[in-house]
């Protein structure tokens, strides 16, 4: 499954991302750093999306997120069950 999320208050502006069933396939951000977007994509490639989802929540750069943050908000909402 490959998928584009829309990121909110980094200077990143989306991510787009490939999973195999719940394993990272590959992840691209657009806009933003590109050092640390290559590094972070590099890193979670071949990762279960759970293990990407406990390591990157929660880190804050400004505004209160931050790449990483955004990347495990998106692979929550992807791989998480929703409530009904």
């Amino acid at each position: 499954m490959k998928t584009t999320y829309k990121t909110t208050g980094t200077c990143a502006r989306f991510i787009e991302i490939e999973l195999s069933e719940t394993r990272i396939e590959s992840l691209r951000f657009i806009g933003g750093c590109s050092g640390n977007a290559q590094g972070l994509s590099a890193l979670a490639q071949g990762m279960e999306a759970t293990d990407v989802i406990n390591r990157t929540r929660g880190v804050i750069c400004r505004n209160g997120t931050s790449c990483p943050d955004q990347l495990a908000k998106a692979l929550e909402e992807l791989t998480l069950p929703r409530a009904c």
